[in-house]
């Protein structure tokens, strides 16, 4: 009997472990589904509430800046004999309206060839604001993150050197003929101009880029990478460093600014030096001929 009750007290005592192990791992569960429940939709809800409330903010204030141009749904208007007004906005995501607003230049101050760029009419809260707006109407390139664009966030100056190597190979294949090789800008046809980029901040060249605002090619990330956008504003900021071993860069627009120094100032040094030489030749003549 003794044996017995032995027997079956342990064999009580393995039955209870096991249920005991089981109801705490339904419980361990329990208690992590009740969290993630209560705090990650929470979360999100949350995230989800505030790009609603900007975006209703910005659509207030696009509809008293912007929608004279643009439409009041951000469809785009025409004039009556098809002139554009604005081109739609659909579809062109966060990061045009952070550049364009934020660089200045929207709302236009007046029509052009080329819109200017002048300081910015919106603050920043204001300009995040009408881009979550916009970004509602239609899905588009988003804002870019600090990590996308500032060279700074390198993890060692071997990786931004390389970064400088690999960005001055694609600035100098894709970017030159507009920017010019040191960035500093240049003329466009029919009146526009490629702006000097080394004034430029840097998240604004990669939603220039990102974009392409008024004449210029987008490179999206199928054509150009983020790694390799944040290689070129490397390499753009690599020139800003950089002295002038040259001399006197002459604006740095190149071989237009120093051809026409060179026809002007040094042919005309050149032309007025010899105009000199044959009035004093002269002179001496008629002196010599008069003392015969």
């Amino acid at each position: 009997m003794r044996f017995l009750n032995r027997s079956v007290g342990r064999l009580s005592r393995h039955r209870r472990r096991p249920f005991a192990g089981l109801v705490l791992l339904l419980l361990a569960l329990a208690l992590t589904g009740g969290l993630y429940a209560l705090l990650s939709p929470a979360s999100s809800a949350q995230s989800d509430q505030t790009e609603a409330d900007k975006a209703a903010k910005g659509r207030a204030l696009f509809l008293v800046s912007c929608s004279t141009c643009h439409g009041q749904n951000g469809e785009g208007l025409k004039t009556q004999d098809g002139k554009l007004l604005g081109p739609s906005l659909i579809g062109v995501g966060a990061a045009a309206v952070d550049f364009q607003v934020g660089t200045g230049r929207m709302p236009m101050a007046q029509p052009g060839a080329q819109v200017q760029a002048k300081d910015p009419s919106f603050s920043q809260d204001e300009i995040d604001e009408l881009a979550a707006y916009v970004a509602s109407l239609g899905a588009g390139p988003a804002i870019p993150s600090k990590n996308d664009y500032d060279p700074s966030t390198y993890e060692s100056d071997k990786a931004k050197q390389e970064a400088v190597t690999l960005g001055g190979q694609i600035f100098l294949t894709n970017c030159t003929a507009c920017h010019n090789f040191t960035g500093a800008g240049g003329a466009m046809p029919r009146g526009g101009y490629a702006p000097r980029l080394l004034d430029t901040d840097p998240k604004h060249i990669y939603e220039a880029m990102l974009t392409g605002p008024q004449s210029m090619d987008t490179f999206s990330n199928g054509n150009i990478s983020p790694q390799e956008k944040k290689a070129v504003i490397a390499y753009i900021e690599s020139m800003r460093e950089q002295p002038g071993y040259g001399g006197f860069s002459l604006g740095g627009l190149g071989p237009v600014s120093e051809g026409l120094f060179a026809w002007v100032v040094g042919i005309g040094v050149l032309v007025g030096f010899a105009v000199w030489i044959a009035a004093h030749t002269t002179r001496s003549t008629k002196k010599k001929g008069t003392a015969q």
